[in-house]
């Protein structure tokens, strides 16, 4: 009985990734097709009696491409701000929105990464230590206040890296680890399971 248990949970833990990233894939290209091919689709049985599939996905992947195009020359950057700031404009988009915008900013701009460098802190208390990332150094206003060095570190919630609570720390009192950022938020979104 306990070596059937193991198999089946053996069983499960190898193919519930697989099951899971084909559902994911599967959806996504369900979205990205539907959100254009359907209507050109619709248009081509129309007209001339087929329809392709995936010519919404293609499509879809080419307008990320020419957006990102724009969006890396001077005139596109000033008309994406004018056209974000009419989209701000709308109801309720104001509190969306920007959220969900800087949250893509963090995971994909490496470069410009919110999250520096990966540290140890002694939170919730004395003597039990918490992971934490350094988001900001030289916080001038609290320096002066505080009469100390100050950094901003972001203590991550379990599985989600990108929130959490963050805290003003002495620069002494954070310990600087050599692990990567990538690193720290596979260790975070695992619960601590996965090993770096």
């Amino acid at each position: 009985m306990h070596k059937i248990r193991r198999y089946f949970f053996s069983g499960i833990a190898l193919i519930l990734p697989v099951i899971i990233t084909i559902y994911i894939l599967a959806a996504f290209f369900r979205f990205a097709d539907g959100l254009l091919g359907r209507y050109i689709n619709y248009y081509l049985k129309k007209q001339f009696g087929y329809s392709i599939p995936g010519l919404g996905l293609l499509i879809f992947i080419l307008v990320i491409f020419f957006s990102g195009f724009v969006a890396a020359n001077f005139l596109g950057k000033r008309l994406l701000r004018l056209l974000e700031r009419w989209f701000l404009k709308m109801p309720l988009v104001s509190k969306i929105y920007p959220h969900i915008k800087q949250f893509v900013d963090i995971v994909l701009d490496k470069e410009k990464s919110a999250l520096k460098k990966v540290v140890l802190v002694e939170y919730p208390r004395k003597g039990v230590y918490s992971l934490g990332f350094i988001t900001n150094e030289g916080m001038l206003e609290i320096e002066k206040k505080t009469g100390s060095g100050i950094i901003t570190v972001l203590i991550p919630s379990v599985p989600n890296p990108y929130s959490g609570f963050f805290f003003f720390f002495k620069k002494e009192e954070v310990i600087y680890l050599d692990m990567s950022v990538e690193d720290a938020i596979k260790l975070v979104v695992s619960g601590g399971v996965l090993q770096t």
